[in-house]
């Protein structure tokens, strides 16, 4: 076990290597959330009446400086999900618009902007990106290909998550930008695998979560919006600050910041845990970037060599995970008749090993995504390999 597992309390008997799903949050940061949690629950009406909007400002001063943005234009979220729906369910669409995304878009996202377009009887348009792929080239060619004089706009993934590839976000925004469509960036992941700077990128909306690569407590996630875009823009629950006067803040701020009674206490750990995680090597958050994609490369190679596959995606468009198409079952074998559900079951059960997969369609049907975290080591991904090849290995 690598020793930085120590800061988490991740089950020493399963190798989880599976932070893409759920990402695990270090007992430290864990610990400054609860105190936040005492703090309120001392004396309920201070905190959340007086001193919580302060706090929400600090935090969002800190977590602005790690993003590259400007901290008036992100509002925290619960989930990077609910950023998407966020900015769909504010969009004006009429009869004939189009929406566009990728056949790799996250599936909650895929249900959002159909619902956002089934309403206003708009219709969506799917660019198909491949994979196995070579390179950018490949998403961009895909994507502005399917641009047309009624696309309203871009929902675009910046890692995606059953592929496990970085998109060409910046690249994407300028060449969208040029014909007249603006984009929503579904960056679930990129926190904390990526470097960011969100002013640079431009991009009408961006939501991310702080929960997962950030390794901040579950809740904890923001929705960055380009200034000329905030009027017109809505939280899903409209509340005090749809009407409420306060000098000096933006409607934008007021309507995100009150959105009704919730835990804010994950919105406040934020800082911490990105002080906490680049503080744990010396090369501070480019250690932490380095580190964790060059192991997931290292593991990528070890599970696809032992399928004899090649890699799927090149090294540059891999961060922190990696997908790897499975070959088709051996007839009669025991996973021949398991969806990939089944088959992660069978690998908690029988190795405890706590990875993901998910349906795709390639030749065996299946993609196999690793994770790597600070707490992951390389011997957790030697038994993966062993655990793959018995399982699946032709």
């Amino acid at each position: 076990m690598d020793p930085l597992a120590r800061h988490w309390t991740l089950d020493p008997g399963t190798d989880y290597l599976n932070h893409g799903s759920f990402g695990a949050c270090p007992i430290p940061v864990l610990e400054f959330a609860e105190e936040q949690r005492r703090r309120i629950e001392r004396e309920p009406f201070r905190f959340l009446a007086r001193d919580l909007e302060p706090l929400l400002d600090r935090a969002r001063e800190e977590l602005g400086r790690f993003l590259g943005a400007s901290a008036d234009d992100l509002a925290f979220v619960p989930n990077a999900t609910t950023g998407v729906n966020t900015v769909l369910r504010s969009l004006p669409l009429a009869p004939g618009d189009e929406l566009l995304t990728t056949d790799h878009v996250y599936n909650a996202c895929r249900n959002a902007i159909a619902f956002a377009a089934a309403r206003a009887g708009a219709r969506v348009v799917t660019a198909a990106v491949p994979f196995p792929i070579e390179g950018e080239d490949a998403v961009v060619d895909a994507v502005i290909a399917r641009v047309s004089p009624r696309t309203r706009l871009a929902l675009l993934d910046h890692v995606t998550s059953a592929t496990a590839v970085i998109f060409p976000v910046p690249r994407l925004v300028r060449e969208l930008r040029r014909a007249g469509v603006e984009t929503l960036v579904d960056g679930a992941h990129a926190p904390g695998m990526i470097p960011l700077d969100l002013d640079r990128l431009g991009a009408g909306y961006y939501a991310g979560n702080a929960h997962k690569w950030l390794c901040a407590p579950k809740g904890a996630a923001f929705l960055h919006v380009r200034r000329d875009l905030q009027e017109g823009l809505h939280p899903l629950a409209i509340s005090h600050g749809h009407d409420a006067v306060h000098p000096g803040r933006s409607r934008f701020r007021l309507e995100f910041d009150w959105t009704g009674t919730r835990d804010q206490a994950p919105w406040l750990a934020i800082p911490e845990a990105i002080r906490f995680l680049g503080g744990l090597l010396p090369g501070g958050w480019p250690g932490v970037y380095a580190r964790n994609h060059d192991l997931c490369l290292a593991a990528r190679d070890l599970v696809a060599g032992a399928l004899g596959a090649a890699p799927a995606c090149p090294d540059a468009m891999t961060g922190s995970m990696a997908s790897i198409p499975l070959p088709p079952s051996r007839p009669g074998s025991e996973v021949a008749a398991l969806d990939p559900d089944g088959i992660m079951d069978l690998f908690h059960r029988r190795h405890r090993i706590e990875t993901w997969l998910s349906p795709w369609p390639c030749a065996g049907g299946r993609l196999l995504r690793i994770s790597a975290q600070l707490y992951n080591d390389a011997a957790q991904f030697r038994r993966l390999a062993e655990a793959v090849r018995a399982l699946l290995g032709g």
